[in-house]
């Protein structure tokens, strides 16, 4: 049976890379903070990738083992 986390992938609605920092998954919660904010910033004209970070953040937060 596979294990999901509700609470990690409500945090990281919110703040990205939150719900990996609260599973322990450090590393991952970084990059997802350093690269996610720059391809963000840099290509927020686009909304289509922020908005498809910040998604792929939220299905990692919710799927991938603690």
């Amino acid at each position: 049976m596979k294990q999901t986390y509700g609470l990690p992938a409500l945090l990281s609605i919110f703040i990205p890379g939150l719900g990996q920092l609260v599973k322990g998954q450090f590393i991952k919660a970084f990059l997802i903070w350093a690269i996610g904010g720059v391809l963000g910033f840099l290509l927020a004209w686009t909304l289509v990738v922020p908005f498809l970070i910040w998604a792929w953040n939220v299905y990692d937060a919710y799927n991938s083992p603690a």
